[in-house]
């Protein structure tokens, strides 16, 4: 990919306002291929929340969404987390308030809260332990078998994990638009166009398209998985920002995406100028309620400190 002169303007921009500012930028592996170049790390949200709790950099940079800047800003409270789109967040958290898991914990009051990381910090206070989808099982295992887990918001990632651990879960009714777009039709139709092809899905994706693909991973065991294989074409069943990173990784391979559908808007809404005003203007920073952080802080150590 060539950049054009205003890409390479922003960019130069970008740098240089960066080290101005100490300042590091996270990429979500959704981000458009701009962005992901001019990340210091892409990753998943696993990944990026591990680096956000390591980094000297006096600002964060998150280019992800809205509940990914949160993360940030509760592992990081010494430092300042700009969101260079502030609109950019994500249906699936919405799906499901701390008023509405306050109420389910009262009907289960002996159950695990577990929440996946794409919820509000408010939710995630309200929350025993999170986990992202790369460690979405581990962290159901982690739990006494004796005791009941409710799993929110997304029921998908929950019904996953609970086939993974022969656990039975007290799943919440969420659900991520982009992935459920991706159809058991899909698969059928891959399965015919790239016969030897390997077919990869993220747990988020419905329970049936789960089943019939041959690896269920997180993006960032979809990315090891790309580059471990000795397949040469792999179908690729999640959101298509990840596709560019697995295509600089792996050269030599070859990519489909699953389904057209498969895009996040809200992802997309980070530029290259946004980031650029976003450090130069320290604007849009997230900051989060103490008594809120320290809550949701004990549910995503858990998260950060698993080795899934």
């Amino acid at each position: 990919m060539t950049d054009t002169a205003q890409q390479q303007r922003l960019k130069a921009g970008i740098r240089k306002w960066k080290d101005r500012r100490n300042a590091v930028i996270l990429g979500h592996n959704y981000q458009v291929p701009a962005i992901q170049e001019i990340s210091d790390f892409t990753g998943d949200s696993l990944g990026l929340s591990r680096r956000a709790a390591e980094t000297d950099a006096d600002v964060i940079v998150f280019c992800g969404v809205h509940f990914m800047a949160e993360t940030a800003a509760v592992l990081s409270p010494d430092k300042a987390v700009l969101l260079p789109e502030p609109e950019a967040g994500c249906p699936m958290a919405d799906m499901i308030t701390a008023p509405q898991l306050r109420e389910l914990k009262a009907r289960h009051p002996d159950a695990t809260v577990v929440c996946y990381v794409n919820s509000s910090v408010e939710v995630k206070a309200e929350s025993d332990l999170c986990c992202t989808s790369a460690n979405a099982a581990a962290i159901v295992a982690s739990v006494p078998s004796d005791t009941p887990v409710i799993f929110v918001p997304d029921k998908y990632l929950g019904a996953w994990a609970a086939e993974q651990t022969g656990r039975e879960l007290i799943l919440w009714e969420g659900y991520c638009p982009t992935h459920a777009c991706i159809t058991p039709d899909d698969i059928e139709r891959a399965r015919l166009e790239h016969p030897d092809a390997l077919i990869m899905v993220h747990p988020e994706c419905l329970t049936q398209v789960c089943r019939m693909a041959d690896v269920v991973a997180s993006t960032s065991g979809m990315c090891r998985t790309a580059r471990e294989t000795d397949v040469r074409e792999i179908v690729v069943g999640t959101e298509k920002g990840l596709i560019y990173r697995m295509e600089m990784e792996n050269p030599d391979k070859r990519f489909y995406h699953l389904s057209p559908a498969a895009l996040c808007p809200n992802m997309k809404l980070n530029t290259l100028e946004k980031v650029l005003w976003s450090l130069q203007e320290m604007r849009h920073e997230v900051t989060v309620p103490p008594d809120i952080a320290e809550r949701a802080e004990t549910a995503l150590r858990a998260m950060i400190n698993s080795g899934g």
